[in-house]
Parts: C-alpha cells; structure tokens; sequence
C-alpha cells in the first residue's frame, strides 16, 4: 500500500462521457473508461454527475425514481471490485434512495482496496428551466467533509455546489488536497455563441477561483453532448492551487483526462499566498444569515 506521506505526486482520471437511455450501457462504459485511466497511470478516477443515465431532471416523472438504488448497493458493490483490483479509488456519483420517497444525488468514494470510505449528499440543489432537482433530491445532510484514501485526501462536492465558496472553503478546512466535482452543466437555450462562452467561462472561472482561495486542486468533471433540451459542454478540467489549467477536455466529444498532480504545490502556494492565516474567522459570524436586510 502506499502512503501518502511519502508519495505527493498522484494521476488524476476525468471520464467526460455522453450518456445513453440504458443504465447497463452507461455503467459499462464508465468501467471501461475507469479500467482505460488505471492502465495510463490514473490513481483516482472521477465519474460526471449521474452518470448512470440519461439526466433526467429535465422533467418531473415518478417513474424516473425506479432509477435510484441504495449506498451501498449493486453499483457500489461492482465499482468497490474493480477499484480493488485496479489499485485505484474511484469517485462516483450516483442517484441514491435511502429510503421510500427519500432521495439524494449522491457521491461515493471506494477506495484503492474497495472499501466504500466517503458518501457525499448534495447540498445545493438547483430548480431551474431543465434541471428540477428539487423534485428529486433531498438536500444532502452530511455536511463537508473530506476522505483520506490511499493517495489522497479527496472532497466532494456535486454541480451546482461549485458555485458556493462556502462549500469549497469548509471542505478545504476539513483537509481535503483533492476537490472532485461530478457535474452536468450545458447550454439550455438557442442564446447564442456570445452567451455560450460567457457561460462557460463562468462556470470555469469560479471553480479555479476555488482552487486560489483555498490553495487546492480542483477537478470538474462534465458530461458532454446532447439530451433533451441541454447540450453538455464537457470541457472538464483540472486546476491546481494556482489556478492554472492544467488540462481541459474537448467541448464537443467524449474524452479521458489522465492529469499529474503535484500535491506538493498545496503548500508552497499557501506559504505565499497565505489566506487561511489571514482569514478573520471572528468577523465571519453573519455568514451564517442569508442577508443582511438594512
């Protein structure tokens, strides 16, 4: 086993993928592509959002329930054996029922040796045009948190969480090196190229703001193509604590990301930029308020 005390260096595995109807062909492929990230050096591969089908939260239909499955459970179990015998931890997004009428968007971590060591409910869920999550999910109670596995310390957080600080800093806190955020964010309407890139570019500049402010490498992973009313933009990516892109995938097809991370740079950017020390964790206490009305 390693330790990784002594190994700062770890390959990183981001399978951008499109997603069919059938959950058998999806989980097949995902398998494929996380057996594909082991052979080219990848120590932990991250799944997109809900990869398992189609993202059906473009609608609200009951029948669409019959997708969930428990955690642990018949997805976790086969990822828990390839994991094993990979030697590689796998971070998976899956649409949990815990029990009757209660569901979550849920995120598993099994770790190098199969064991299920970290279970990531979302905790911001979305209601927009095409994506009626709240239909759905559960917000997520567990918290933030982060996951020592075997070559890492891992969070996860899940799509629309990228776009609150809060998340990323209390996850940075608890510890984690690694931020993974399975996602499925594309373009919902005819709103033009302009709009397009803004965005995207959006999206792109908060998640490595995320990397900056909490010294971190951040991972995103996306789907890509078109279902239904939203054509996925990929273009998953890989942040280091810099901010600095180290790898992007395409745009417009499917695509493994296998991306060294030098988990020595977590501390040597947070020597120079030294914003936990400097944080006024006194003067933070109305954060907790969801606005201050004058």
């Amino acid at each position: 086993m390693n330790d990784i005390s002594n190994k700062r260096s770890v390959k990183v595995g981001l399978v951008q993928m499109c997603c069919v109807e059938d959950p058998a062909q999806n989980f097949a492929k995902a398998c494929a592509q996380i057996e594909a990230a082991a052979k080219q050096g990848a120590t932990i591969v991250c799944l997109p959002e809900l990869f398992r089908s189609l993202y059906f939260c473009q609608s609200e239909e009951n029948e669409r329930f019959a997708l969930a499955e428990p955690i642990p459970g018949p997805s976790t179990d086969a990822l828990s054996k390839l994991a094993s015998r990979l030697g590689v931890v796998v971070v998976a997004s899956l649409f949990e029922r815990r029990a009757p009428g209660l569901y979550h968007n849920t995120t598993a971590t099994l770790d190098a040796d199969g064991a299920l060591v970290g279970k990531y409910r979302k905790m911001h869920i979305p209601d927009d045009p095409l994506y009626y999550e709240k239909f759905y999910f559960t917000p997520g109670d567990l918290g933030f948190f982060a996951t020592s596995t075997r070559y890492a310390k891992v969070g996860n957080l899940v799509c629309w969480d990228q776009w609150y600080p809060e998340a990323s800093r209390l996850t940075a806190l608890a510890g984690a090196e690694i931020l993974f955020y399975p996602t499925a964010i594309g373009w919902q309407f005819a709103v033009g190229a302009e709009m397009d890139e803004a965005q995207h570019s959006a999206w792109e500049t908060m998640q490595r703001a995320h990397a900056i402010a909490n010294g971190i490498f951040v991972v995103a992973v996306n789907r890509v193509g078109a279902e239904g009313g939203v054509r996925f933009w990929g273009q998953s990516f890989v942040a280091d604590p810099f901010g600095r892109v180290l790898a992007r995938a395409a745009s417009d097809r499917e695509e493994l990301l296998v991306v060294e991370c030098d988990l020595g740079l977590i501390e040597d950017t947070r020597q120079n930029w030294p914003f936990l020390r400097d944080r006024r964790t006194d003067a933070y206490g109305e954060i907790t308020k969801r606005f201050r009305d004058a």
